[in-house]
C-alpha cells in the first residue's frame, strides 16, 4: 500500500473480508470535462475497480460566483480527506485577475513532480516518429508559474522567476528514482541555463548533483530550444526528460502532439502527501455537448491513478483493452484517418469499445505490464527528501535600485543619480531592460520608462547606507519603484551583471 494514504483505506475490511472501496474525489471539469468523465468513470466501474467517489464542484460556475480561487472550501476537505483527486479539464475566465486553477491545486498540495508519458501507438495512430517512448517530469510548483506579476511603470511589467534548490532537488531526484524504478536508461535535463546563469543554472547544477548518485543511468543535458527541436524532430532519442515549469508544460505538448493527438496524453501531478491525475489537454469549449470528445487522455490518467493505488493488475487491463481498442482502429475523430482507422466512434462509443476489450491484449501493439505496485506513490517518500543545506556567509555590497523615469536619456538620469550617491556606495551601472545603457551606452539601445541604478560599495556595507541613499533619491523627485540588496553568498555575487557589463 501506498505511504501517503496509509491511515486513508485499507485494501481489505477486518470485517467480512470485503474489499473496502477507495475514496477517490472526482472534479468533471468544465467544457467536454464532463463528458469524459462519465466515460472514463465507466469504464473504470466496468472492470471492477474498488473505488468510491467524492464529487465536488470547481471551475468556470465557481469562478463565475464570486471565488476567485474557482474552488470551494467543501472541495478542498474532500481532496484533503482522500488524498486523491481525478480532475476533467477546467475553464479559468478570461481577464479579472482570475488565477489558474491548475497551478492553485498543484502548489497547495505541494504537487512537485508532473510525470507526462508521450507514446507513439504506431501505426494506428498517424505519427512521424513510431518508435517514441518519452516520460516527462515538469517541476510543478515554481519558476514563472509562481505567478508574481506587478506593472512596475506605464510601459513595463514584471514577472517573478523563483527557483529554489529544494524545488529543484525534489523533481530532479524523483526523475531519476522514476527511471531507475522503470528501468529507464537515459535522463536529459533541459533549461535555459547560457542566459538564466542563476536560476537555470541552478537547476543544472543541482541535476549534475543528483545525478552523480546515479552512475548506472545515462545523463545528459541540452539547451531548452534545441532540445525542443529535437523532441519534435527526433523524439526516440530521449527516454526521461526532467525540466523546469513553464518549459516542460510547453514541451510535453510537443511531445504529445508527435505521437498523433494531444488528446491522448495523460499525467500525473504527484506530491508527498496527496496526487492529482488530469489529461494535458484544456476544456476544448468549441466541442462540447457534441459527444466527440477523446476520453483518452484522462482515461490514461485515470490508469496512472490506478497504480498510484496500488491497483496495478487493474490498471494493465484496463489499458489493454483501450490498446485493443486504438489497434483495432476504433478512433474518435481527432485520431481518425482515412485508410487506417476502421470507425469513427464518439466519446461514449469509444469508452463502450474499451469496456467491450476488457481482459484482452494487443495483438500488434506492445501490452503493458506494471510491475511496481504503487510505483508513482512511493518514489515522492524518503527517495526524494530534501538534504539540509550549509547555510552560507551572506555579505551587503551594493543595491540595484528600480527607478519609474522618463525625463530625458540614460545620461541625463545617471546626472541626477551621481549627486545623491555617496563616496561609500557610489553609481556604477544603469540597465534598461536588462542592457547596460550606462556607462558608455550606445544611442541604438532603445530604453522604456523603467531603469535598474546599481549602486556598489567597494567593500561590505551597513544596510543604513541603502536606507540613506533612499531618503537622498525620494528627495531628488526621482521615483523609485523597488530596490534588490547585492549579496555575496561565501564571497561569491548572488546577482548578475548587466548585459555588456
Amino acid at each position: 500500500m501506498s505511504a501517503i494514504l496509509s491511515g486513508v483505506w485499507e485494501k481489505e475490511a477486518e470485517a467480512g473480508g470485503r474489499a473496502t472501496k477507495i475514496p477517490v474525489t472526482v472534479a468533471y471539469g468544465d467544457g467536454i470535462g464532463p463528458e469524459i468523465m462519465r466515460a472514463t468513470l465507466r469504464v473504470l466501474e466496468a472492470a471492477g475497480a474498488p473505488l468510491e467517489y467524492s464529487e465536488i464542484e470547481m471551475g468556470e460556475a465557481v469562478y463565475k460566483r464570486g471565488l476567485t480561487a474557482g474552488i470551494p472550501d467543501s472541495a478542498w476537505e474532500s481532496i484533503e480527506r482522500t488524498r486523491v483527486l481525478l480532475k476533467a479539464p477546467i475553464t479559468t475566465p478570461q481577464g479579472g485577475g482570475y488565477k489558474s486553477l491548475n497551478v492553485t491545486l498543484r502548489k497547495t498540495l505541494g504537487l512537485y513532480a508532473n510525470v507526462r508519458p508521450a507514446v507513439s501507438y504506431a501505426p494506428f495512430v498517424r505519427t512521424y516518429h513510431p518508435q517514441m517512448d518519452v516520460v516527462i517530469v515538469r517541476e510543478n510548483e515554481e519558476d514563472l508559474y509562481a505567478g508574481i506579476e506587478h506593472q512596475q511603470t506605464d510601459e513595463v511589467m514584471q514577472c517573478l522567476k523563483l527557483v529554489s534548490r529544494p524545488g529543484c532537488e525534489r523533481v530532479i531526484r524523483y526523475a531519476f528514482e522514476y527511471a531507475r524504478q522503470n528501468k529507464r536508461r537515459k535522463v536529459t535535463c533541459m533549461t535555459k541555463d547560457n542566459i538564466m546563469k542563476m536560476t537555470d543554472g541552478l537547476f543544472h547544477k543541482v541535476f549534475d548533483e543528483i545525478g552523480a548518485e546515479y552512475p548506472e543511468i545515462e545523463q545528459n543535458h541540452l539547451i531548452i530550444d534545441i532540445g525542443a527541436a529535437r523532441m519534435a524532430d527526433s523524439p526516440e532519442i530521449f527516454d526521461v526528460v526532467v525540466t523546469m515549469n513553464l518549459y516542460g508544460d510547453i514541451l510535453s505538448d510537443i511531445a504529445a502532439q508527435v505521437t498523433g493527438s494531444v488528446g491522448i496524453a495523460p499525467s500525473a501531478n504527484i506530491g508527498n502527501r496527496a496526487a492529482m491525475f488530469e489529461a494535458i489537454h484544456g476544456s476544448a469549449p468549441q466541442i462540447a455537448g457534441q459527444g466527440i470528445a477523446n476520453p483518452s487522455g484522462l482515461l490514461l490518467s485515470a490508469v496512472m491513478m490506478l497504480v498510484h493505488l496500488g491497483q496495478n493488475q487493474l490498471a494493465e487491463r484496463i489499458h489493454n483493452a483501450w490498446l485493443c481498442a486504438i489497434e483495432e482502429g476504433v478512433h474518435t475523430a481527432d485520431l481518425f484517418t482515412e485508410g487506417m482507422s476502421r470507425a469513427k466512434v464518439g466519446t461514449e462509443e469509444f469508452a463502450s469499445t474499451v469496456i467491450e476489450r476488457l481482459g484482452q491484449k494487443p495483438q500488434r501493439l506492445k501490452s503493458v505490464r506494471y510491475e511496481n505496485v504503487g510505483a508513482f506513490a512511493e518514489l515522492a517518500k524518503e527517495n526524494t527528501a530534501i538534504k539540509s543545506s550549509k547555510r552560507a556567509t551572506k555579505t551587503l555590497v551594493g543595491v540595484d535600485v528600480f527607478v519609474h523615469w522618463k525625463d530625458g536619456c540614460a545620461n541625463d538620469l545617471a546626472d541626477g543619480l551621481k549627486r545623491i550617491e555617496s563616496a561609500e556606495l557610489p553609481l556604477t551601472m544603469i540597465t534598461n531592460r536588462g542592457v547596460k545603457v550606462w556607462p558608455q551606452g550606445h544611442a541604438e539601445t532603445y530604453c522604456t520608462d523603467h531603469w535598474r541604478c546599481r549602486f556598489h560599495a567597494n567593500s561590505t556595507m551597513a544596510t543604513k547606507r541603502i536606507l540613506d541613499l533612499l531618503e537622498r533619491l525620494d528627495a531628488s523627485g526621482i521615483g523609485f519603484i523597488k530596490l534588490e540588496n547585492l549579496y555575496l553568498f561565501d564571497g561569491e555575487p548572488g546577482y548578475s551583471l548587466g548585459q555588456g557589463q
